[in-house]
């Protein structure tokens, strides 16, 4: 299972998930083959319900309504079926989240907005949530203990996002993006992995205020 979760990171000169999701939300990539959407879906209901540790090739076959030999000419392992069903619900965050900042006016609002909903789609999604929840030994570690490679990918992800604020104006040209990138991400990584008494991870206005009081000064930084 190790394998599977350690999909998230990205091993020397390669893409991780989370990149390959993005680059699928951005080039708006379909899946034209039915029995396999059919199959991750199925695999999600199974992962959701019982876990992934407690889960089997066989479930999800069942679930599906498909024979086990049609899931594993789709999917060679449970370990590539769980990465999938993983980019999968990555590519849906991505999906809302280019749709969301649409709608932001600034670049202060883009950084409350990212904050905010990032907690909000990875604490309530039934897979990514409940793993953190319930399987904590699997997915944590998996985030945490590799080398850095996970939050240097969502690093990449946010400081590409602040150069285009740049590009635009919106931000002081000397801002240092990698820098302010990684500690917004650690920031929200820290709330992900360690609960906290003192913010309500569940009161999207307390986040807001959080982002806008802390973060959104990091755009004011200068090299």
């Amino acid at each position: 299972m190790e394998s599977a979760l350690s999909a998230l990171m990205a091993p020397p000169n390669s893409e991780s998930l989370l990149e390959r999701a993005y680059l699928d939300a951005v080039e708006r990539v379909g899946d034209t083959d039915e029995v396999r959407s059919r199959i991750l879906g199925a695999a999600y209901e199974q992962f959701c319900r019982m876990g992934i540790r407690r889960s089997t090739m066989e479930d999800v076959a069942k679930r599906a309504r498909v024979s086990r030999i049609t899931v594993y000419r789709r999917f060679a392992t449970k370990d590539v079926l769980v990465e999938h069903v993983v980019r999968r619900e990555f590519r849906r965050y991505f999906d809302q989240f280019l749709v969301d900042i649409e709608q932001a006016g600034t670049a202060a609002d883009r950084v409350v907005l990212g904050f905010v909903s990032s907690l909000r789609a990875i604490r309530s999604n039934p897979l990514i949530g409940g793993l953190i929840a319930a399987e904590p030994d699997l997915l944590v570690p998996s985030m945490i203990n590799d080398g850095g490679q996970t939050l240097a990918t969502v690093r990449q992800f946010v400081a590409g996002q602040l150069r285009r604020e740049q590009r635009a104006g919106h931000v002081p040209g000397d801002l240092d993006t990698d820098l302010v990138a990684e500690l917004m991400v650690r920031v929200s990584a820290s709330f992900l992995a360690i609960p906290s008494q003192v913010v309500d991870l569940d009161d999207e206005a307390q986040l807001a205020a959080v982002a806008r009081r802390f973060l959104v000064p990091m755009l004011r930084a200068t090299g």
